[in-house]
């Protein structure tokens, strides 16, 4: 390293935004970047330490000590260079992951990681704008036909590393865009959309085929994807959304996250979305039930539809504000976090079981009934839960966000085609049965059928649909070719 002793001499110094009060009237991204000598001063924090877990804190296995360095000296050409040969779209992480890395970091000992996350975006950044980021375009062409069905991180990842080995690659979705959770399910005051339609550019020049509005399953019978193509690759999201069985349910203003979401950045995008199609929270009391990233991102969403109060609501523990790092170091910690949403303006409550709504004579919901629960382990050490006596309350609400997470992917359409036709195996949660080790990782039990990201994972990050992606297309390139010099 440069400098062993930067982590001794430096402070960790994170990324800035702009106030709460100016950011949520936009859409607009809010992160103030660093100086390119700021972010040298972070990279000169790596420590050079004997065992990096970085490396595996990090899906990808991102090089992460090489390219701190390379920015340390100032070598931002070199560091895109190691940054790509891990990740294909390190602008998407560099803003959207959770940086379990940082996690990882030694220097996470003491509370005071490398500011991972801030350099990988910044190398991205700096690379775009240096212009750097250029097609691969493959010296040969193999005749091999790949469809890609999903456009989110797993299958845009998997169709250019399948692009780049020279087969010929069509990437299928369903949406009017091409990007899948990224287009439309994150919000674009956390991933500006033009990150997705440059990595679109540089991967037609690569070779591949872009093809929206097309529903496999319902528009086009995946039986003719396999009919015409050497290999299918089935990439798509866990959309299935876990729903809320309780009186009162089907009245209006409850709405599942996603939908909400969805039409909120299709508009933003310029989309038409009718009326009737749109959900605002203008001068509404939101309740968010559910305390992951989509429901932060619905926070976000409702702020800036200037929402009268926000409140969110998970029904577990609230998590200790610190960890106990000789416990859980070098792994992803349970801690307190707080989203730049959620610092945006709202209330949060834990142990809250939603009971019952209730409604006006025209059936709008206007109030939450819950109890407070408490966890307990039972003889075997497995957690229960209890409701506590008298701890019943009401919220009020004109709108109601369910974002409780993801069962599994859909199953109406591709999934059940395929299973009725050729047998397809699903795993006891209703993903598509695949391992990810192994002589036919990533297969699945259809000859010339593989899966990869949420579709096989079920719900999960950006980075780790990337690194499936990636290690998919090379399965794909070896049982096509014999052998692959993909990387893996």
């Amino acid at each position: 390293m440069g400098k062993p002793t930067g982590f001794m001499e430096y402070e960790r110094v994170e990324l800035a935004y702009e106030p709460a009060s100016d950011r949520i009237v936009h859409y607009n991204e809010f992160v103030k970047p660093m100086s390119d000598a700021e972010i040298g001063i972070q990279g000169a924090r790596c420590m050079d330490c004997g065992i990096p877990y970085c490396h595996q804190g990090c899906p990808v296995n991102n090089i992460i000590p090489d390219w701190n360095d390379l920015v340390y000296q100032q070598d931002w050409e070199a560091a895109i260079e190691v940054l790509h040969s891990t990740n294909n779209f390190p602008e998407f992480t560099g803003r959207i992951c959770p940086a379990p890395c940082e996690a990882s970091c030694t220097l996470n000992i003491d509370d005071n990681p490398v500011a991972i996350k801030a350099i990988e975006r910044a190398i991205a950044d700096k690379a775009w704008e240096q212009g750097w980021v250029k097609p691969q375009v493959p010296t040969h062409r193999t005749g091999k036909r790949i469809a890609v069905v999903g456009s989110g991180p797993a299958g845009l990842a998997c169709a250019q590393q399948l692009a780049r080995a020279g087969h010929t690659v069509s990437l299928y979705e369903k949406e009017d865009r091409i990007g899948g959770l990224l287009r439309y399910g994150i919000p674009d005051f956390k991933l500006a959309k033009v990150m997705i339609d440059r990595r679109m550019s540089q991967m037609r020049a690569e070779g591949v085929e872009f093809h929206t509005h097309c529903h496999i399953g319902v528009d086009l019978p995946v039986a003719r994807l396999m009919d015409e193509y050497d290999a299918v690759v089935l990439s798509g999201g866990s959309e299935k959304p876990r729903d809320l069985d309780v009186p009162g349910r089907s009245y209006n203003g409850i709405h599942f996250a996603m939908d909400f979401l969805r039409a909120n950045s299709k508009r933003v995008q310029g989309v038409y979305v009718p009326d009737e199609d749109f959900i605002s929270a203008n001068d509404k009391h939101v309740i968010v039930i559910g305390g992951g990233d989509t429901g932060s991102d619905c926070i976000g969403t409702s702020n800036r539809h200037g929402a009268k109060s926000v409140i969110q609501i998970e029904l577990l523990d609230k998590p200790p504000e610190k960890e106990d790092k000789g416990l859980t170091w070098p792994d992803w910690p349970n801690k307190l976090r707080t989203s730049t949403s959620q610092e945006e303006g709202c209330e949060r409550m834990w142990n809250v079981l939603t009971k019952s709504f209730e409604s006006d004579a025209d059936g709008n919901v206007t109030l939450l009934n819950y109890v407070l629960v408490r966890w307990d382990k039972d003889a075997n050490g497995r957690w229960q839960m209890s409701e506590v006596e008298g701890s019943e309350g009401q919220l009020k609400a004109d709108l109601v966000l369910l974002a409780m997470g993801f069962v599994h992917p859909v199953h109406e359409g591709m999934l059940d085609e395929l299973r009725e036709a050729k047998g397809l195996e699903l795993d006891p949660r209703g993903n598509v049965k695949g391992n990810t080790e192994g002589p036919q990782a990533y297969y699945t039990n259809v000859e010339g059928v593989f899966a990869a990201g949420d579709m096989r994972r079920g719900q999960s990050l950006v980075v780790w649909a990337i690194r499936e992606g990636r290690q998919c297309a090379r399965a794909v390139d070896e049982w096509l070719m014999g052998r692959s010099d993909l990387p893996r």
